[in-house]
């Protein structure tokens, strides 16, 4: 949402819950349950790798050896998709920049 701080991940205290009647019982599905939440400040992630991230950047002090590898395991990945997501915008750029310049040929 604009005006909202950046890296901002809502919260809700009250997901929304579907109750299910099937003759005699009554369940109670939590779709909207978040995956992952962090343990020491509680706050929810749609992925644990997210979450990840989260505990990397923001408790770093707290972190044990197996969660330091959990985060730069994270950051790896990140970094990973990152790259491959500017080498693929170059593509499409140059893709662009060349299709143009064929049709400005044609047209002038």
């Amino acid at each position: 949402m604009p005006g909202e701080p950046r890296g901002y991940a809502p919260t809700d205290d009250s997901p929304a819950t579907t109750t299910v009647t099937t003759g005699e019982s009554t369940t109670t599905d939590r779709d909207d349950e978040p995956p992952a939440r962090c343990p020491y400040c509680d706050r929810p992630f749609r992925r644990a790798r997210y979450e990840s991230l989260h505990r990397g950047l923001e408790h770093p002090d707290r972190l044990s050896e197996r969660e330091r590898a959990t985060v730069e395991r994270a950051v790896r990945e990140e970094r990973a998709e990152t790259r491959r997501f500017r080498l693929y915008a170059l593509g499409v750029l140059v893709l662009l920049y060349f299709g143009l310049l064929i049709v400005a040929a044609f047209v002038v």
